[in-house]
């Protein structure tokens, strides 16, 4: 059973993100066009589940699952699309996960998606707040039950979202 752990922001998150990444450039290689560190533990100060979220892009998903055997050499599980169309979902770690790969092609509007909310929370520390107080409320609420913590703070998140394409949109 996975428990729900969120914890103050920790500097060694953008280190674990860098490392991760270099080695992800050295097997996507040439199909790489970008990778982001984004989720929570991509913004100073927030707390977060101490997962390290990742959004390679790619130039296209034609012949991706070549470089699964490569993910999994990394200790990554494969999952495929795992519920979201035009993605590709590794996670690494078991029940005590400590990373997960977002992987899109070039053009997906899911890498805006994500890319903005996480500027959008650097760049206001009063919504970061806000979104720690919230996160930290539901893992006290739900220490065992994942599934209660995401849907706990997923019309906060929404709501987040669109103040962010707001924001983003008037930059």
């Amino acid at each position: 059973m996975r428990q729900v752990i969120v914890t103050p922001y920790q500097e060694v998150w953008a280190e674990m993100f860098e490392t991760e990444a270099a080695q992800l450039r050295a097997i996507f290689g040439q199909r790489l066009r970008g990778i982001n560190h984004i989720g929570s533990t991509s913004v100073a100060g927030l707390s977060a589940k101490p997962i390290i979220d990742i959004l390679p892009v790619v130039d296209t998903l034609g012949e991706i699952e070549s470089f699964d055997t490569a993910m999994e050499a990394l200790g990554y599980e494969v999952m495929g699309e795992f519920g979201m169309p035009g993605r590709r979902y590794y996670r690494k770690g078991g029940d005590a996960r400590t990373h997960h790969i977002h992987l899109y092609a070039d053009g997906s509007p899911e890498i805006r998606r994500h890319v903005v909310f996480r500027d959008y929370l650097r760049q206001h520390p009063q919504e970061a707040t806000a979104y720690s107080d919230i996160k930290e409320q539901l893992a006290k609420q739900h220490p065992v039950d994942i599934s209660a913590y995401i849907a706990g703070k997923d019309a906060f998140v929404k709501e987040m979202e669109h103040r962010a394409f707001t924001w983003w949109s008037r930059g």
